[in-house]
């Protein structure tokens, strides 16, 4: 990493894509902050316009800053949705200042917005991981998660439903049998007499005379 002067109020440090430039000392809103500089490539020039890399700044149709070298502390700042700078670009002068738009506090990442086209071709196909755009999908990975939870609730609600009118429907077609208790059905109906029982089995039952009486003969 490039040494950096005390006196600057920023440094280079981690950040979630990398490197990034971080304040070291309160910047105020409009100050200038750094300057994005590099060698002049003309679009003209077939060399020139051959160059590719991440760091090219257009400033016209002719002129781009090539930012790619290491002097060029300015790119290390990255890219934001919500951003607490901006790029100051002079195309006569052929100049790129960073300025805050946004008090910022020691420790605070200083970012930009790198433009449309920037965006389209470099971070959009990996996605965007300033602070706006993280914040923004974790609250749609929870509010995915809630929905999900809603579903599945309903779910079960639906399928408890349904067992519990499949059970009713058993109930209703299944017969019902009378229960016994002591011999009697408990429809208040007696049950068959012991003495029924062995008329019914051919068995005949004698009647006694009185005790001490005579039986009569026939003559």
């Amino acid at each position: 990493m490039p040494a950096i002067p005390s006196n600057k109020p920023y440094r280079v440090g981690r950040s979630r894509t990398g490197l990034g430039l971080f304040a070291t000392k309160p910047i105020k809103k409009g100050a200038k902050i750094v300057r994005y500089f590099g060698p002049l490539l003309d679009s003209r020039k077939e060399k020139d316009d051959a160059i590719e890399n991440k760091y090219l700044f257009e400033l016209n149709n002719r002129w781009t800053i090539d930012g790619s070298v290491r002097k060029n502390i300015a790119r290390y700042i990255n890219h934001a949705c919500r951003p607490n700078a901006e790029s100051d670009v002079k195309p006569r002068k052929r100049k790129v200042v960073i300025r805050a738009i946004k008090n910022i506090e020691p420790g605070d990442e200083i970012n930009y917005d790198y433009g449309t086209d920037y965006f389209k071709e470099y971070i959009k196909p990996i996605g965007c991981k300033c602070v706006a755009c993280e914040k923004k999908r974790k609250k749609q990975r929870a509010e995915a998660r809630a929905q999900k939870a809603r579903l599945k609730a309903k779910a079960e609600r639906k399928a408890l439903k349904q067992a519990e009118k499949q059970a009713a429907k058993a109930a209703r077609k299944k017969p019902s049998k009378p229960a016994h208790a002591n011999g009697k059905l408990l429809n208040g109906h007696a049950a068959k007499s012991a003495t029924g029982r062995m008329a019914k089995s051919g068995i005949s039952v004698k009647a006694r005379g009185k005790p001490g009486g005579e039986s009569r003969a026939s003559a």
